[in-house]
């Protein structure tokens, strides 16, 4: 049984991707008990997925390892993965929360040695390639996992499969007997950072995301840019595997748009003009272009998109994108009119990218506690909200850099509820 201690001084932080990690870490570095609550089976979120970072197109990996090392140095901060808050009863001071463990079945005893995905032979789509790959039944989720641990997909119990996961382990670490659990967790504030999530473009039926094999997604492609990812950081076509030298992008996939988002989700065009880099880096003939509405390039972002317009093999069309077909061949054919000028073009291309915008994670109708929600389903700041305090893209669609200064000030708010409880019993 997971033991948590835990008060109504402690700060309850759900969620454990980069805007969850800064608000725990900030908070349990001031002195204050921290239990971050995440429900996939390691820390880091979606930024744990990106290839590089704009607009400086470093890698994520330096910035995770640094806050993996200060979770783990810091004693204030308990950590809980695979797990979810179902509910949240109280108020600002005296909160308590409850919580569902989904059974991990590896124990702490895992060294992360690999010996038990090397015994199955079973595979399943990997979520943290969006479905492009497969993992297999026993998996280590990533190769930056925090907690490093080994999972056992709850798929292969009671089979062989399962079996041989454990008789390969030399550690005692698989553990097939672990059951779900749900906790009591007392907390004197709560930071919301269940963070966002891809719109899904097979909503978006013009485009033909679920039909045409060649037109995918920017966080798909993110991944397939990445060496680590599900085509070795070779920008392919994922119906044959040729290489995707002609790549169209499409800006404002669902955003601004009645139907589906309402909201600009602000990060879409700067990721797509780092993606224009992905591909003119792979190959020097690459023939890119930008259907767009407006370029969205504030501030420090200016020379950036100033840079991507500046190259010869990068085309920019102001178009809303009508629809996309597909040739006898396969490859994508793009339709609509070129509002500078009122040209109709149908253009072929190699791929396509949709520019899908951000969501939150958690469905309007989802909270386990009464909270202000705004249209587009984020979290608004409001005194009737109590103790809860969104961070990072729970609050907003934003990008990481705004996310983790958002999550700095949601931690320092809930910090101030806890030390007015504690002036209170002192």
């Amino acid at each position: 049984m997971t033991e948590v201690v835990a008060t109504n001084q402690t700060i309850l932080v759900v969620g454990g991707g980069i805007s969850g990690m800064t608000a725990a870490i900030e908070a349990a570095e001031t002195g204050k008990q921290v239990v971050l609550v995440e429900k996939r089976p390691y820390l880091g979120g979606r930024v744990s997925q990106l290839h590089k970072y704009f607009p400086k197109l470093c890698h994520p990996t330096c910035g995770l390892e640094i806050n993996q090392r200060r979770t783990k140095m810091n004693p204030n901060l308990t950590i809980l993965t695979m797990a979810e808050v179902t509910g949240l009863s109280g108020d600002a001071g005296n909160y308590s929360a409850t919580v569902k463990i989904s059974p991990r079945y590896v124990n702490e005893n895992c060294t992360a040695c690999g010996d038990c995905g090397k015994a199955v032979s079973s595979e399943f789509p990997n979520e943290f390639d969006y479905g492009l790959s497969k993992r297999k039944g026993a998996y280590l989720p990533n190769t930056m996992a925090h907690p490093m641990r080994y999972v056992v997909d709850p798929a292969i119990l009671g089979s062989d499969e399962a079996q041989k996961a454990k008789d390969a382990c030399k550690y005692n670490a698989i553990d097939l007997d672990m059951k779900e659990e749900e906790i009591s967790i007392p907390c004197g504030a709560v930071v919301w950072a269940t963070g966002w999530k891809p719109y899904d473009a097979a909503r978006i039926q013009p485009y033909g995301y679920d039909r045409f094999p060649n037109v995918v997604t920017n966080v798909e492609f993110e991944r397939m840019a990445d060496p680590n990812g599900p085509t070795g950081g070779k920008i392919v076509r994922p119906s044959d595997g040729k290489e995707a030298k002609n790549v169209a992008f499409i800006q404002c996939a669902g955003s601004r748009d009645r139907n589906h988002l309402y909201h600009c989700s602000r990060i879409c065009c700067m990721a797509t003009l780092k993606q224009c880099h992905y591909v003119t880096d792979a190959y020097s003939d690459a023939n890119v272009s930008v259907y767009y509405i407006d370029i969205r390039a504030i501030d420090r972002f200016e020379d950036f998109y100033a840079a991507v317009k500046a190259k010869s093999n990068v085309g920019f069309i102001k178009s809303k994108v009508a629809s996309v077909t597909q040739d006898k061949d396969g490859n994508p054919v793009l339709h609509g009119v070129n509002t500078e000028g009122y040209q109709r073009y149908a253009n072929t291309h190699d791929l396509v990218v949709l520019a899908v915008g951000m969501e939150p994670s958690v469905e309007a109708g989802s909270f386990p506690v009464d909270i202000l929600i705004n249209r587009e389903g984020f979290i608004e700041p409001a005194p009737e909200n109590g103790g809860v305090f969104a961070a990072g893209t729970a609050s907003d669609a934003l990008d990481v850099n705004r996310s983790v200064q958002h999550a700095t000030g949601a931690a320092l708010r809930a910090i101030q509820v806890v030390n007015r409880v504690a002036g209170t019993e002192g």
